[in-house]
């Protein structure tokens, strides 16, 4: 039965870390179910503390996430058709093209959107950038705190 528990924890801990590269994923609070079985199931944490604190971490990653992208649309000087047309793309970009269209989705949108506010071409690719820049940034969140979850569970739990 450990050894099925075992293998769920790793299945979740693998799966977290696909999601922090994938919207449609949440990585961390994946991971974060991965440290629960683990807590509850495995070995239990000493202090509880630390899991009301990976808590929120984890949600306020996941919050963070979301605002870094639109700060990033807003920054380099999108407005609102911007940031629509980055939510729109990424969706898409989704739908058409699941792996790279992540990045390119929300790219175009954001294009197509600065070019809708009647910016120039070289401020639209600037907008657009912003998105990817967004996007990365939101993207090492969720992996550095899926990874550290990971290290915690390696390094706290001996049965792993």
């Amino acid at each position: 039965m450990e050894l099925l528990l075992i293998c769920i924890v790793l299945f979740l801990l693998i799966i977290g870390v696909i999601g922090s590269f994938t919207p449609v994923i949440p990585g961390p609070t994946i991971s974060f179910l991965g440290l629960l079985v683990s807590n509850f199931y495995i070995h239990q944490v000493e202090d509880e503390n630390f899991l009301w604190l990976m808590a929120f971490v984890v949600v306020a990653v996941t919050v963070l996430d979301l605002w870094v992208q639109i700060y990033g649309v807003k920054k380099f000087g999108g407005g609102k058709l911007a940031v629509r047309g980055s939510v729109i793309g990424l969706i898409l970009g989704i739908i058409f093209i699941p792996i790279i269209g992540i990045i390119i989705g929300p790219f175009f949108g954001a294009f197509v959107g600065s070019k809708m506010e009647n910016m120039d071409v070289g401020t639209s690719i600037k907008i657009a950038l912003g998105t990817i820049a967004g996007f990365l940034v939101g993207t090492m969140l969720k992996l550095s705190v899926s990874l550290y979850i990971i290290y915690i569970i390696f390094q706290t739990f001996p049965s792993l």
